[in-house]
């Protein structure tokens, strides 16, 4: 699966795409996630894995306080960003990535910002968040859905 970005991603105050390195390695590759010296790091305060169905959705979510670092190192995985903040000039607008092996960045995602994201991969995908703080049940938000505007079908 190619590169897709769409609707200017980068319009979305704090929101990065860091390109990654894959080190092709007989018998198995090395693939880059996230070093202190990099853009988006911000401190460390947990690392997690994610499963992801093809075709199943997690949203949505925004974290008060953390900042979110999204890599997808298996699958491939569309991630839908949408910014609700006051006085940022995109209020309304789901911005969408997809990330996978062949389209290898990490996502920063800032506090405040509202994601949710789709399996598109035919069988389970993964993927890495690196924290800058720990999950807390109360630091983040949650919505259904359906409460903002996007079209979740799979197209081909």
């Amino acid at each position: 699966m190619g590169e897709i970005l769409r609707d200017d991603i980068f319009s979305i105050d704090g929101v990065l795409l860091t390109p990654l390195n894959v080190i092709n390695v007989d018998g198995g590759d090395v693939l880059h996630g996230m070093k202190w010296s990099d853009p988006g790091y911000s401190g460390f305060g947990e690392a997690y894995y994610s499963t992801i169905e093809s075709g199943a959705v997690k949203a949505w979510k925004r974290h008060q306080n953390m900042t979110i670092n999204l890599i997808v190192p298996l699958g491939s995985v569309r991630f839908v960003i949408y910014d609700d903040r006051q006085n940022r000039g995109r209020v309304g607008k789901c911005k969408e990535i997809i990330l996978s092996r062949e389209n290898y960045y990490r996502l920063t995602i800032p506090k405040m910002v509202w994601v949710g994201f789709q399996g598109i991969d035919e069988g389970t995908s993964m993927l890495l968040n690196v924290a800058d703080i720990s999950h807390t049940p109360e630091e983040c938000d949650r919505k259904e859905r359906d409460e903002f505007t996007y079209d979740w079908r799979l197209t081909k």
